[in-house]
């Protein structure tokens, strides 16, 4: 499936477009998703192949965000306030 993100295309898939609806990720903006998607902070590479992302977002309070992204490094697969990052090591 594709969505539009702060004027670019990516694709996503649904279980990031399901778990959107819910009131606690509801609240994450488009523009934070792609700004962490395109800038982030933090990098590395799960055992699944998957990439986390994580980066700060002023407009939230300096809390961190990370996204999933798929393996091709494209496909966002969710999207969350990550509460235990305290930072790039």
């Amino acid at each position: 499936m594709w969505a539009t993100l702060h004027l670019s295309v990516v694709k996503t898939t649904s279980y990031f477009d399901f778990v959107r609806t819910r009131a606690d990720r509801s609240v994450i903006k488009d523009e934070w998703i792609d700004q962490v998607r395109q800038n982030p902070i933090h990098e590395e590479i799960q055992h699944d192949g998957r990439i986390r992302r994580r980066g700060t977002v002023d407009e939230a309070g300096g809390k961190y965000l990370r996204i999933i992204l798929l393996e091709d490094g494209e496909t966002i697969h969710n999207a969350f306030f990550d509460r235990s990052f305290r930072g790039a090591p």
